[in-house]
């Protein structure tokens, strides 16, 4: 019998709901896990987004401003000076103002509305006013809003310039509150029209993108809201990937529920980027609005909205200067977006939409346009502050620096060389020039070289150069406050001094003729060397050190008899301060360019101390001043008096050896200015300094308007008559006699006319020094 197999019973299949339970199972722990990521995904970037959005958003730019113009009746300012500080301001020519940055013209009369501006001392409304001009002066301030004559009002100031630490975002913040409406209407109706009914993503605009986008078979129309470009732009790159979007997604949800709408609107507003400066990129509208058109955002027309808002979708490929018919195609799509939705009128759009660009030329944007003004700045921030002030985000520093004065020094400068080159068939000629108002010991203009938009060498603050005969009011000061008078008379004679070298000096005077005895005034108006040598030498040469340094001459001085005719280097500021003493009856103080910084939160970190300490004997610094007016009516700058009849002003010539360098340091009742003039290689330049650096003070003189010195005697000080030939006081019937201002408290009474001379210390102490 055949043997049987056992069949082997076949495997049950397992159920079905085992199966279920198992990928049921293992579903719920993948959700878990993912859930789990999520969560810890969505802290993690919820600690991103509240660090930025809690914290300092941004590193804004350091602004720097110049003064604000003040306006008061007889000021020196004419209508030209005033319209031209208007366009510095970037403020709009129209028929009638209405709003602030608004200007019109009609005849003499300039009227305006002042913008709102955060001054120092604190914050100033929009003003109305009338200006009435009357040749080179300012007639009278009224306001528009009362029709009541003031006494005086301030314009806003001028932005200099921009200090950025951030290497490639620049951005200048504005508030919510300081955006036109027109912008936020354009913005929401071309971007994001649902923005304050989506929760941070908005799946209507994601819906009408793909059909938009469908339908024109390409990319169209995006589905990003605002939110979810301010993520974007915030925290992730411009990678185009799933992971990219779901993050941009989520953190858009995160901003959304943390932050309001208007708050993340206004960080939107600063932070989208708008075109490209050089190595920086513009953000924001703020910026953008000074970057194309060179106005605030407020004062943007709806053409000059559409077309910043059309930038958003691509600042490259519609930037206005490289491809302007592109840009002007898409300004006006987003202007007729703006009638589709009933924001204009179809009237409107038609005249928006017929207006040029108008943006400004590429770069000119309002600041940059005083290197050398800013190399000071620069430094007197470093010496006062630090290293670290400009980190500080947000600061303005509001500066000394008078636009109107630096314009005319600019233009000075640059057509006075070309004039005396032309003149004098030189060349390589090169310049820098100081301008400070004494009162206040601030520099109000600076230009250090011909180009004065070159940002290298500052001749103005590094150009050490000998400067001759300005050393001279320096020496006669020594005199006036040892005793002599300015009828004081010096010997002209010829004379030879021996040297500690052993070699013998023979000063002679630039004419090459002697005339015995000159009256000390005249000697410094006419720059006679020889007399200057017998001053400098009979009243001790160390004396002469004494008061250059206390005129402000901080470099260690020998006291050699060259001296006195000028061997000593300094850098036109530096002449500025060591006259302004000298201008201001023995009173000084640093000369400084900051007048105030302000942190930015608003608070006052530096003013600037105006107040003055005494340096100099105060009728010795008068009496020199009085005499350098002498050099100007009748001396070797009576080319001023010529060209400025019946102004008053002082001044110096100086021109050292060779005639390789021409200086001139002169004021008014306002300014004092200080120039040099001559080659970087330092070659005979062959000037003067009447015929080249009088020449450009001049010039600036001549465009500035000159206020004429008020030389108010100091107490002690009186007119007194002198014997021509002793120098001693005399009363007023003698005939020939020298009548001149004198420090009384120091002379004794009159004497009858025929008195005798007293010998002179002078004689007696020439003995060991003349041959």
């Amino acid at each position: 019998m055949a043997t049987q197999r056992r069949k082997r019973a076949p495997k049950k299949a397992a159920p079905k709901r085992s199966i279920k339970r198992t990928l049921f199972w293992l579903g719920f722990k993948l959700s878990l896990v993912v859930a789990a990521f999520m969560v810890v995904f969505g802290i993690y970037l919820d600690t991103k987004v509240r660090e930025r959005f809690d914290g300092e958003k941004w590193q804004l730019p350091v602004m720097v401003y110049s003064r604000p113009l003040e306006l008061y009746p007889s000021q020196r300012l004419s209508r030209d000076q005033m319209l031209r500080e208007l366009n510095m301001l970037s403020y709009k020519q129209v028929r009638q103002p209405h709003t602030p940055g608004e200007y019109s013209v009609s005849g003499h009369r300039i009227e305006l509305l002042r913008r709102p501006f955060e001054f120092h001392e604190g914050a100033d409304g929009a003003r109305g006013l009338r200006l009435t001009f009357n040749g080179p002066r300012l007639e009278g301030i009224q306001s528009l809003e009362n029709q009541r004559q003031l006494g005086y009002a301030q314009m806003d100031p001028v932005l200099l310039d921009r200090l950025n630490t951030e290497a490639r975002e620049d951005r200048l913040l504005v508030r919510l509150a300081e955006v036109p409406d027109s912008l936020l209407v354009t913005l929401l109706t071309t971007e994001d029209r649902d923005f304050y009914q989506h929760g941070g993503i908005s799946p209507v605009a994601i819906l009408r993108a793909v059909f938009a986008n469908l339908l024109a078979g390409r990319t169209v129309q995006g589905g990003s809201t605002l939110t979810q470009q301010l993520a974007k732009n915030f925290f992730l790159t411009r990678e185009r990937s799933l992971w990219r979007k779901l993050q941009e997604a989520y953190m858009a949800v995160l901003i959304d529920y943390r932050y309001s709408k208007d708050e993340i609107l206004e960080s939107y507003l600063n932070e989208v980027y708008l075109g490209q400066n050089f190595s920086q990129g513009v953000y924001g509208f703020g910026l953008a609005s000074y970057f194309y058109f060179g106005i605030p955002v407020n004062e943007l027309d709806i053409e000059q909205v559409a077309l910043l808002v059309g930038l958003v979708k691509g600042p490259s490929y519609y930037d206005p200067w490289r491809f302007p018919e592109r840009a002007k195609t898409r300004r006006d799509l987003v202007l007729k977006l703006l009638m589709d939705h009933g924001s204009l009128t179809e009237a409107e759009y038609t005249l928006a939409s017929k207006q040029p660009l108008g943006i400004i030329t590429r770069g000119q944007m309002s600041y940059g346009r005083t290197p050398a003004f800013m190399g000071l700045l620069k430094r007197e921030l470093q010496s006062r502050f630090g290293p670290d002030l400009l980190k500080q985000s947000g600061l303005k520093i509001f500066t000394s620096l008078d636009p109107i004065a630096q314009h005319a020094a600019e233009r000075a400068v640059e057509s006075g060389l070309a004039q005396i080159e032309k003149l004098h068939g030189k060349k390589r000629l090169e310049a820098a020039m100081v301008v400070s108002d004494w009162h206040k010991g601030e520099v109000v203009a600076l230009v250090g070289g011909r180009d004065p938009r070159y940002a290298g060498f500052n001749r103005a603050l590094d150009a050490r150069r000998q400067i001759g005969s300005l050393v001279k009011p320096a020496v006669y000061l020594t005199g006036l406050a040892n005793g002599l008078t300015l009828a004081t008379p010096l010997k002209d004679r010829p004379i030879r001094i021996r040297g500690q070298d052993g070699q013998l000096w023979t000063p002679q005077n630039y004419d090459r003729k002697f005339r015995e005895s000159v009256p000390l005034m005249d000697a410094l108006a006419s720059s006679l060397n020889v007399p200057t040598v017998n001053l400098g030498l009979q009243i001790g040469l160390e004396k002469v050190v004494d008061t250059l340094h206390q005129l402000g001459v901080k470099q260690e001085i020998q006291p050699y008899p060259s001296l006195v005719l000028g061997a000593v280097a300094l850098s036109p500021m530096e002449v500025n301060q060591m006259f302004l003493p000298i201008a201001n009856q023995g009173l000084t103080q640093s000369l400084s360019a900051i007048r105030a910084v302000v942190k930015g939160d608003g608070s006052l970190l530096y003013q600037h101390d105006d107040s003055a300490k005494r340096v100099t004997d105060s009728q010795a610094s008068w009496l020199t001043l009085f005499a350098m007016t002498r050099t100007v009516s009748q001396g070797t700058a009576r080319s001023l008096t010529a060209k400025f009849p019946g102004a008053t002003m002082a001044g110096k010539t100086g021109t050292t050896n060779e005639l390789r360098d021409s200086w001139f340091a002169g004021l008014d009742n306002n300014e004092l200015v200080s120039v040099w003039v001559g080659r970087d290689d330092n070659t005979p330049a062959g000037l003067t300094g009447s015929n080249g650096a009088l020449q450009l003070f001049s010039g600036y003189m001549g465009q500035r308007g000159v206020n004429s010195l008020a030389l108010k005697m100091p107490e002690g000080v009186s007119w007194a008559n002198f014997s021509r030939s002793s120098g001693v006081r005399v009363t007023s019937d003698c005939p020939g006699s020298l009548q001149v201002p004198a420090n009384l408290a120091t002379l004794g009474a009159a004497t009858g006319c025929g008195e005798s001379a007293p010998r002179s210390a002078l004689d007696d102490w020439f003995g060991g020094f003349l041959n």
